[in-house]
């Protein structure tokens, strides 16, 4: 069997990949990769030569694949998390989803990594978003990974699997060393003062999850989302950060009026854009409401998955990963 892995040097492929080393199901694995040599550096420092790992240069978001590829199925983990606008956005998660789709077998499965941002935070009144909800983005990520689903499924139908994670953490992610960094520090920012509550979900188990869908008949396409057992807190999140890297600091509530003018700031220079692409203006609109729960247990029940990470091996693991590359 043939299997293509979008986004092999991104946080999810990234660890995707290690996990697909040891699996010996597929004969071969085509790795559609904009860099082939960033891939070919993160293998070596992983440790990993595998002679049934494909790549194939593609140029920005066309998915020109290569004559003879001829995947059963596609895991299409590729997307941008962080753009400058709407535009960015709908370039790279819904244009360039339907140019791959548009060049896959016409039996290839897909499972598209999506968001809990397409479905939008918790509806009022309930104590977590279901896929019997109403979808309601509230940024131009979220409405881009939903028109995404909509267009893949309208081309693929119940070939299609859509999965909607919630926070993702673990190693291999730097986009959280700015939240270690803060933790590291004297003092810690908690957006607002009441707390925000979240679903989350561990690397490892978002990947064990990704790969018992790749080796289960589905017979449904409806958006399955996922999660840890424990919701956790913001005020977890950065206690517990700060507690896996020995923070002696205070945390400080401030209004999120004021965050939501750091982010105009944030977008204005470049560099603070790269240091902290999470505060830019479309993102901090996830950061307003109190609510991100979402139910994982549909997904748990067809296709008998469990998590299993806790938060704080999760953020110790990626402390030890991003300390161990000189990061922090």
């Amino acid at each position: 069997m043939e299997l293509l892995l979008t986004g092999s040097t991104g946080f999810v492929g990234r660890n995707l990949l290690i996990k697909l080393h040891r699996d010996t199901r597929w004969k071969r694995i085509i790795l559609p990769v904009r860099d082939p040599l960033k891939l070919d550096a993160q293998l070596k420092e992983e440790g990993i030569s595998d002679v049934r790992f494909r790549p194939c240069r593609v140029t920005g978001d066309f998915w020109e694949l290569p004559p003879g590829v001829n995947p059963d199925l596609v895991i299409h983990a590729a997307g941008l998390l962080f753009g400058r606008g709407k535009g960015d956005y709908f370039a790279t998660n819904v244009d360039g989803s339907i140019r791959l789709a548009a060049q896959l077998p016409h039996a290839a499965r897909m499972i598209v990594l999506s968001s809990l941002a397409a479905g939008g935070p918790t509806p009022l009144g309930v104590s977590c978003r279901g896929i019997e909800h109403d979808d309601r983005p509230v940024s131009f990520y979220g409405a881009s990974k939903l028109t995404m689903e909509k267009e893949l499924r309208n081309r693929l139908g119940s070939r299609l699997l859509i999965l909607r994670p919630p926070m993702v953490l673990g190693p291999r992610d730097a986009a959280t060393l700015p939240l270690f960094r803060m933790a590291s520090g004297p003092v810690r920012i908690k957006p607002g003062y009441s707390p925000k509550q979240y679903s989350w979900i561990a690397v490892d188990d978002l990947c064990r999850a990704i790969l018992k869908g790749a080796s289960t008949d589905w017979s449904v396409h409806c958006p399955f989302y996922l999660g840890a057992a424990e919701t956790i807190t913001d005020s977890q999140l950065i206690a517990t950060s700060a507690e896996v890297v020995n923070g002696r600091g205070v945390t400080l509530s401030v209004p999120q009026t004021a965050i939501r003018l750091a982010s105009v700031a944030i977008d204005a220079i470049p560099a603070w854009r790269v240091a902290v692409p999470s505060l830019g203006r479309d993102r901090v609109r996830e950061i307003m409401p109190d609510r991100w729960v979402s139910d994982g247990r549909p997904f748990e029940e067809h296709f008998g998955w469990k998590p299993s990470s806790g938060l704080h091996e999760t953020l110790a693991e990626t402390a030890r990963w991003l300390r161990a590359r000189g990061k922090l």
